[in-house]
């Protein structure tokens, strides 16, 4: 019985080798170029010498100057223009300076009831 087992084990094993049969890798790109050694030792140097696009902060170099149109002084009085104009971003910006109603009541007889509310006197036996 253990005979039978195994050429059985030994009779898998050479159907399993003779079907497995190795690929060879070709890759992915021909490794066929049509530039010379010379040509690409001279765009490796060129790559090598040039910033790295890829790397943090490639783009953020020192900002051009810009010539304006407009002289300094001109600048400088439109700055003190916007500096003591209304801040545009306040709250109530464009609803303006409110209007002072007149009243009928005596300013005496207002203040008289302030200073009796200050002090606590009831402002009934008034």
């Amino acid at each position: 019985m253990n005979a039978s087992k195994i050429i059985a084990a030994a009779a898998l094993s050479l159907l399993a080798a003779a079907g497995a049969q190795a690929e060879t890798y070709e890759g992915v790109h021909a490794l066929v170029s049509a530039n010379s050694r010379s040509q690409v030792n001279a765009e490796a140097v060129v790559a090598a010498r040039s910033a790295n696009p890829y790397s943090e902060g490639y783009g953020a170099s020192v900002a051009p100057i810009v010539v304006s149109a407009n002289g300094r002084g001109t600048i400088r009085s439109q700055a003190v223009v916007a500096a003591h104009s209304a801040d545009p971003y306040a709250e109530g910006y464009a609803q303006g300076v409110a209007p002072v109603l007149a009243s009928s009541v005596d300013r005496a007889a207002v203040r008289a009831e302030a200073r009796a509310a200050a002090r606590g006197i009831n402002q009934a036996s008034l």
